[in-house]
């Protein structure tokens, strides 16, 4: 009798076995038993490598290849290194004692076109999309913010700039202008912030007087800027050095945390999904060591693709938190990093795309991305005679490498890591978008033509 009943458990298991297999059962089968991606590594040219970086959340892909082994993968032995600033950083590249850096997107494209210092920098990788803030003083603040329209008794977002032009006079009339501060004069921050202002009827002044660090002193202004570095910006202001500044992250969240300053509006409010930090490499490294630029850049696409899982985002937040990072308080970190943003202490809203490593094609180094850079030197007078179109496309293509980006992709679909629709079906240019605070259309196909469409600057 024994028997028998052994005899039918068997006949039931090989049944249930059986049809696992069938209808609906069959892809969760295939899903458990489905090959774990695996990194083909190339014949690398240089495995010792050494990357720079400021401190500052956007470094995050940097962060996680290291930490999660993706270089490592590759067959790299990475070292990070903290910068002092952006200047350090460009130098130390140009003079090859760092192989590659987190650099402003300002910098290797004002470095070709004979901005500031020359060199032969590109990039094959972006970092990020938005991820930075405008914060001023509590000071001015109180100026403001009756005077700002209300719903359900907190500011209606986006702030426009033109809330200040009362400010603005009223330090004209102190003979005080109004100073605020950028992270240097090719960075993404001062065009955000002159941009921003001008849209609000605010003249942020033309650029002239070249000199070693590019082009200093404005003329013109309602205001005055200053550059400091991305983690002095709370002290400043609470100095009293500034009244404002555009910064990254966590340096407005900062402000909110230290109870000395309120972030009015978000980067991604005035340029929607605009292309923010890069990793750059020179050219001739790139000429040199093919295959480990490609390496390079896989693991970063793959840092990429894993920091904008949501789950992931928690373990980045304490990771960049930690001092050999960001060196911040880890609340503060999460503030942006976990799809909220703070403006107003207690004001906390979501904001999911407040910075972006993946999703939107973030990693994809668009041409289109590069020019609305040149175009907004042209416009400050940074660079200072007008151009024709093509020479806007020639002098980006010399700095954005998509190809090296499409190769590193390809892999990465062969291995497993990315799917189809990852990689973005592009002509290296981004559609035409309105997506800004004054609703001004850009085709970075047509550079001139947006360019001539400014009242505040150069329109030529």
């Amino acid at each position: 009798m024994r028997i028998k009943n052994l005899n039918w458990i068997v006949v039931l298991v090989v049944f249930f076995i059986f049809s696992s297999f069938k209808g609906g059962k069959t892809e969760n089968y295939k899903k458990i038993i489905a090959p774990t991606p695996t990194t083909k590594k190339l014949a690398l040219e240089k495995t010792k490598l050494k990357f720079g970086f400021i401190k500052l959340t956007d470094m995050a892909p940097l962060a996680i290849a290291k930490h999660l082994g993706f270089f490592d993968d590759e067959g790299l032995d990475v070292t990070l290194i903290a910068q002092a600033n952006w200047t350090d950083i460009l130098n130390k590249v140009i003079d090859d004692e760092l192989d590659g850096a987190h650099m402003l997107a300002g910098q290797p494209i004002a470095a070709a076109v004979g901005c500031g210092r020359h060199g032969e920098l590109v990039t094959p990788f972006s970092m990020d999309l938005n991820g930075n803030a405008i914060t001023v003083s509590n000071e001015i603040w109180s100026k403001i913010k009756d005077s700002l329209p209300k719903e359900y008794r907190r500011p209606v977002h986006p702030i426009r700039a033109d809330v200040l032009k009362s400010v603005v006079t009223y330090y004209k009339n102190k003979n005080k202008p109004m100073t605020m501060g950028i992270v240097a004069n090719f960075s993404t921050h001062n065009y955000q912030l002159r941009y921003w202002l001008a849209a609000g009827g605010i003249n942020p002044g033309q650029y002239h007087t070249r000199n070693l660090q590019g082009f200093k002193g404005t003329s013109g202004s309602d205001i005055d800027l200053n550059v400091i570095a991305p983690p002095r910006m709370p002290e400043a202001l609470k100095a009293g050095e500034v009244s404002a500044y555009c910064v990254g992250e966590p340096w407005n969240q900062a402000a909110v945390y230290k109870g000395i300053g309120v972030p009015v509006i978000t980067s991604r409010e005035i340029y929607k999904n605009h292309g923010e930090k890069l990793f750059v490499l020179t050219k001739q490294f790139v000429e040199k060591y093919p295959n480990t630029t490609i390496a390079i850049t896989k693991a970063l696409i793959k840092a990429g693709k894993w920091l904008d899982d949501p789950e992931n985002r928690k373990e980045a937040a304490k990771l960049l938190s930690k001092s050999a990072y960001v060196d911040g308080e880890k609340s503060v970190v999460d503030n942006s990093m976990l799809g909220t943003f703070e403006y107003e202490k207690g004001d906390v809203r979501s904001a999911p795309d407040f910075n972006v490593f993946f999703r939107h094609n973030a990693t994809y180094p668009f041409y289109s991305d590069g020019i609305w850079y040149l175009t907004q030197m042209r416009r400050w007078g940074q660079i200072e005679e007008p151009k024709p179109d093509y020479w806007y496309h020639e002098k980006i293509k010399e700095v954005y490498r998509p190809d090296i980006w499409e190769n590193a992709a390809k892999l990465l679909l062969q291995e497993g890591f990315l799917e189809k629709q990852d990689l973005p079906q592009t002509d290296g240019y981004r559609p035409p978008s309105s997506d800004f605070i004054d609703n001004k259309l850009y085709d970075g196909k047509k550079p001139v033509e947006y360019i001539k469409s400014f009242t505040v600057g150069n329109n030529s």
